[in-house]
């Protein structure tokens, strides 16, 4: 056992893992880091025997009264945490893979770092309970039809249409207030519209168009990021750098209306802003207090608009992105309201991922995986394994074909 393990606890060595593979300063963000390290908690419970029944007491001996450290540490352990994670929890063959990979690449971490002497959890013995993978990710299985993008992005456009309509047909003596409702019920309808046709056509992914909470660095496009001229957006890329990605025909007029109607008081202004009406109360109280403003001046302040969106845009107060997980949200409302037949086994919505997945599917049946790769800002090998089923089908074409071609000539054959 190298001597740097002996004073180490196994929490200890999370956090430090977990900052080396964290993203932004501090290695505080990102999704890898919080997965892993909801599975590395996972982990240290069951070795210290907390997490299961009560004929497991953890990988320390019965007569020792600690918790565990490297030197419980062997492939033994391992291969008994990946017969626990196999076990009968309704695990699906490709996430107890996905698990233990977590727990995995933290032993491997840990034998580069001396606190262990080899990488336990990758010998073939450790491994052997693993169920085989079946080569699916979960949850990234979902397409958009062209029969469900076209019913969205057609509710969509007609939900803003009657909406800007409105407000812009108002009678001029319209209160104020009122004039505000239906700016704010416009603005929101024009924003779900330009989000539906972004996710729709350009195949960007949902964590590079908006903010992800746990990195710092994807704070969500903004206006600056966009050229509806040139039809390109700049996006931070998965492969960690700044990228264009193309905005074709179809996206340009629904950001172009929406920026209009939004006018945002900087280049900075996020693309596609939060609505949530708390976390803009807070944001324009605080800012308006920093600015120098006393608490009575800012609740009298805030009684004059309808919506602290409206505020925050007349005062050049910045709000953040709508998150991810704020997408979600507002597709899965929009799927119930636009009342689109949608038959997958774990999404009852048309999920972000899908605008991107069945964009490709378009783009390799029209041009082929090539162009395709280059559009989806991935290898032309991982996009033909994603999208192996349409050479399948193709190749079932020709075999069909050859089959047809050869009864015809036996059948000529024969009549001869």
């Amino acid at each position: 056992m190298p001597d740097r393990a002996l004073s180490t606890s196994l929490d200890d060595s999370f956090e430090r893992y977990l900052q080396d593979k964290g993203k932004g300063r501090g290695g505080d963000g990102g999704n890898y880091r919080r997965n892993a390290a909801r599975e590395l908690k996972r982990f240290a419970e069951w070795a210290a025997g907390d997490r299961v029944d009560d004929d497991w007491a953890g990988i320390v001996p019965d007569d020792v009264d600690r918790e565990p450290t490297f030197d419980d540490l062997d492939e033994r352990v391992f291969r008994e945490y990946a017969r626990h994670l196999g076990g009968d929890r309704g695990l699906k063959q490709n996430t107890v893979q996905t698990y233990y990979r977590y727990i995995s690449a933290w032993c491997g971490w840990c034998v580069n770092e001396g606190y262990l002497e080899a990488h336990f959890a990758q010998r073939a013995s450790a491994m052997a309970p693993l169920p085989e993978d079946d080569g699916r990710k979960p949850g990234d299985q979902q397409a958009w039809t062209s029969e469900q993008r076209h019913a969205l992005t057609r509710h969509v456009d007609e939900r803003a249409r009657d909406a800007v309509e409105a407000y812009t047909t108002l009678p001029e003596d319209t209160d104020s207030l009122d004039k505000q409702r239906a700016r704010y019920a416009a603005l929101k309808a024009a924003r779900d519209r330009a989000l539906v046709f972004v996710l729709a056509y350009t195949a960007v992914r949902v964590g590079e168009l908006l903010r992800d909470p746990n990195d710092p660095r994807r704070r969500g496009v903004r206006w600056e990021d966009l050229s509806l001229d040139d039809g390109s957006m700049d996006v931070y890329r998965k492969k960690q750098q700044w990228d264009a990605a193309s905005l074709p025909d179809p996206v340009i007029s629904p950001l172009g209306s929406y920026r209009q109607l939004m006018d945002p008081p900087t280049e900075r202004w996020p693309v596609f802003p939060t609505f949530d009406q708390r976390t803009l109360a807070e944001l324009v109280r605080e800012e308006l207090a920093e600015r120098g403003e006393r608490p009575e001046a800012i609740t009298e302040c805030r009684d004059e608009y309808a919506r602290d969106l409206l505020l925050a845009l007349d005062e050049g107060i910045r709000p953040q992105s709508i998150t991810t997980d704020g997408a979600r949200s507002i597709l899965q409302r929009l799927s119930e309201t636009a009342e689109i037949d949608i038959d997958h086994p774990k999404h009852d919505y048309l999920a972000p991922h899908g605008g991107r997945r069945g964009m490709g599917e378009v783009l390799v049946r029209a041009f082929g995986y090539t162009v395709a790769a280059r559009y989806l800002d991935n290898s032309e090998e991982m996009v033909r394994e994603r999208y192996s089923h349409i050479e399948a089908g193709e190749l079932g074409d020709v075999a069909t074909e050859a089959l047809e071609e050869v009864d015809t000539l036996g059948r000529t054959s024969r009549m001869e």
